[in-house]
């Protein structure tokens, strides 16, 4: 197993993204987890005049991310006294391979009353860890999986927890968001509702809406599949922690036979 997903380089940004980066269509192209978590961690490393947490995550997938150097760079473009936006750009091959916009929303400690309802609770987290599937992408093999319901295997809805086996930069410690990004571009595979080999189902954009910042090691994925006739699909998620309910998120598809 590699050391990281991406390895630091000596020049400010950039990165050698390892074969554990590879996806289920290509394993010498980048699955969207690795990517849009790294696009997470320079949301987070844009420098802020005040305390902040990202409330929204929507990554652009522009095309194929290699496996080999990236570079990632990150600016705010909507600055403000509560709310900012940012951009994010991950080049690849020579070209922006994706792009992201993040809102961070100043923090603060609200006294909130009784009357407002507690999170989703999140699904129990299995003793065991289940095998991997054996047509699983490199990017899946770093994880510890732990299914809930449905399969990989098994067409339609699923939920299974994953826990990060290796970081997402070496030397570091992977952030909620940053772990919590990862798992959610698993949504469109494990809620899979076509046979994988023989058709491909593709998301050119992975977006999500934070109602808590995720905390702990374990990530759990509730994900469904909607495919309509003229080509394309939505896969949606709800993403938890231990505590409960931390995202929801989506992940549209381009889908036809391989």
């Amino acid at each position: 197993m590699d050391e990281a997903f991406y390895l630091p380089t000596s020049q400010s940004g950039a990165f050698t993204s390892t074969e554990s980066t590879g996806g289920p269509w290509d394993k010498t192209l980048q699955h969207g987890g690795p990517p849009s978590a790294l696009l997470a961690r320079a949301v987070e490393t844009t420098h802020a005049a005040w305390p902040g947490t990202v409330v929204r995550m929507a990554v652009e997938i522009l095309g194929p991310i290699p496996v080999g150097p990236v570079s990632v760079s990150s600016q705010v473009v909507r600055p403000g006294r509560s709310v900012e936006l940012i951009e994010a750009e991950l080049v690849a091959g020579g070209r922006p391979a994706a792009r992201a916009r993040a809102w961070r929303i100043r923090t603060s400690e609200l006294d909130l009353p009784d009357s407002v309802p507690p999170g989703d609770p999140a699904p129990t987290l299995p003793a065991a860890c289940d095998p991997v599937p054996s047509f699983a992408a490199p990017f899946l093999m770093t994880m510890e999986m732990r299914g809930v319901a449905g399969s990989w295997l098994q067409p339609g809805p699923a939920s299974c927890w994953f826990r990060q086996r290796i970081p997402l930069v070496a030397g570091e410690e992977p952030t909620g968001l940053q772990r919590m990004m990862a798992v959610a571009d698993c949504g469109n595979g494990l809620s899979n509702v076509l046979p994988i080999g023989e058709w491909v189902f593709i998301n050119p954009d992975l977006t999500a809406h934070l109602e808590r910042y995720p905390q702990g090691e374990w990530i759990c994925l509730e994900a469904a599949t909607a495919i309509d006739p003229g080509g394309f699909g939505l896969a949606r998620s709800t993403l938890y922690d231990e505590i409960g309910a931390v995202a929801r998120g989506a992940q549209s598809l381009f889908v036809s036979r391989s």
